[in-house]
């Protein structure tokens, strides 16, 4: 292999068809597939539906190329190359809308499938990821010929995945993400069914999606699923059925709407200690930052609030992702990026103090925040540590250690033990439980890891910013 076509290696969570796998080579992003779904690659490639989605971006850019693959001679009988996705993320990281538009294209692409005589055999919300505020399926691999009396065999993973998520936030205002987080295969239909009882049977879709199809489901688990195929043949069931199905399914997600919630961090921007001289002094000083580092295809705001500073970022930078907390401000952000159709910055909910860890099989299947994180160029971290530091008790040396992880160039903003903000914080503490936590301290601690190449206190006095470069 040349250097720029080092050998290939498999990425950890994709294993779970046999027949394609995805693996690495430097940036490329390449796929194996085996015999038969070599086959149903080559019907795809050929019909108009697949060039459809190439036009429109629905579909991640794929071709065929001539590129040997690890594994068994005669395991690929060919190999795909996909256009890379800047920055992965998993479903307990997106905001209601994001999840519903998800939702939303994975049902009109099956639909589009089904009227070209393909189908999907998968119906899981990991199959789609992000570029900016659009949605892309990335799985070519899940795309095969349609059988006559097939079901979808996707149905269960799209109502555990997303439709279910779905159906928490908007019927119970309840947040999915830690459900999803905790269980890859998404939320079960008896655990769905025990919080739908009573009254809440008659909420839009959970008679149909989440009761019958748990009965069903449960008088079937002593069957083969050839079995269950050959009755619905039997009974005439075809791709026409399919397709109804998913255009009601697909009403029923525009129903499941949600609407944000007024939050402390929605209105940051007019409640925060911040004079119109001290904004202007802080974009000046990340812009110059920004100008300063040698790379920024891949910015992180971290402690985003309302993308403000993500915006700035974007204007330099390749690719923005804008991390926050709270979920109402990251749907509002979304909803902002998607009328503006911004395909650059790209926003998701995370607690900073408890990110998403790896998981999966092995722990590995999924990565964690702070593997993928560790490619980004520069790191925001704006009115951030005061949060970590005094908010959760997280040590200043321990954030300074993270965020030697989170890029090469960091640009932080410290805000002071004085600072209305910090007080506000501090007053819900003992006293004396901070003694360390001062500028000085923080500035010679990120000085033990990064080269300080600025540094300036914003004209109220109460908040320094500092840019650093890593000592790799």
């Amino acid at each position: 292999m040349t250097p720029e076509n080092p050998r290939p290696h498999a990425e950890p969570g994709s294993f779970r068809d046999p027949q394609t796998r995805v693996f690495y080579s430097g940036d490329e992003v390449l796929r194996g597939l085996g015999a038969q779904a070599a086959q149903d690659w080559k019907a795809l490639r050929a019909s108009d539906f697949f060039a459809r989605t190439q036009t429109d971006g629905t579909v991640t850019a794929t071709d065929e190329v001539d590129r040997e693959l690890p594994g068994e001679p005669g395991t690929w009988s060919a190999t795909l190359r996909h256009t890379p996705i800047p920055f992965v993320t998993y479903p307990y990281e997106w905001s209601h809308a994001m999840r519903q538009d998800a939702a939303r294209l994975h049902l009109d692409l099956l639909r589009r499938a089904l009227a070209a005589g393909f189908t999907m055999k998968d119906g899981s919300a990991y199959n789609l990821q992000w570029r900016g505020a659009a949605p892309e399926f990335i799985d070519i691999g899940s795309f095969e010929p349609a059988r006559p009396g097939e079901p979808w065999a996707g149905y269960r993973q799209f109502c555990q995945t997303l439709l279910y998520p779905l159906m928490l936030q908007a019927h119970l205002d309840l947040d999915p993400r830690p459900l999803l987080r905790a269980q890859i295969d998404g939320v079960e239909p008896a655990q769905m069914r025990r919080l739908f009882g009573g009254t809440r049977r008659l909420a839009a879709g959970v008679l149909k999606h989440v009761h019958l199809h748990d009965s069903i489901q449960s008088r079937n688990a002593d069957r083969s699923t050839g079995a269950v195929r050959e009755q619905l043949r039997d009974a005439g069931f075809n791709s026409e059925l399919v397709a109804a199905a998913a255009r009601a399914m697909a009403k029923l997600v525009d129903k499941l709407d949600w609407a944000p919630p007024a939050t402390h961090w929605g209105g940051y921007r007019e409640t925060c200690s911040y004079s119109d001289d001290d904004r202007a002094a802080k974009a000046r000083f990340v812009d110059a930052a920004l100008d300063a580092a040698d790379r920024t295809d891949l910015v992180l705001d971290l402690g985003a609030n309302d993308g403000v500073f993500a915006r700035q970022a974007a204007a330099k930078a390749g690719y923005v992702v804008a991390v926050e907390a709270d979920p109402a401000v990251v749907d509002t952000l979304y909803r902002q990026l998607r009328a503006d159709g911004e395909k650059r910055i790209l926003p998701i909910v995370m607690d900073l103090a408890d990110p998403s860890p790896g998981g999966g099989w092995a722990g590995v299947e999924r990565a964690g925040f702070a593997a993928r994180a560790a490619k980004a160029d520069v790191a925001l971290a704006l009115a951030l540590v005061h949060h970590l530091a005094i908010g959760r008790n997280v040590p200043l040396p321990a954030i300074v250690d993270w965020l030697a992880g989170m890029g090469r160039h960091v640009v932080v903003e410290f805000v002071h033990a004085e600072d209305p903000m910090a007080r506000r914080l501090l007053a819900n503490k003992p006293d004396g439980l901070f003694p360390d936590y001062h500028v000085e301290t923080f500035v010679r601690l990120l000085g033990e890891r990064f080269d300080i190449a600025r540094r300036e206190t914003l004209p109220g006095g109460t908040r320094t910013l500092i840019a650093g470069v890593r000592r790799d």
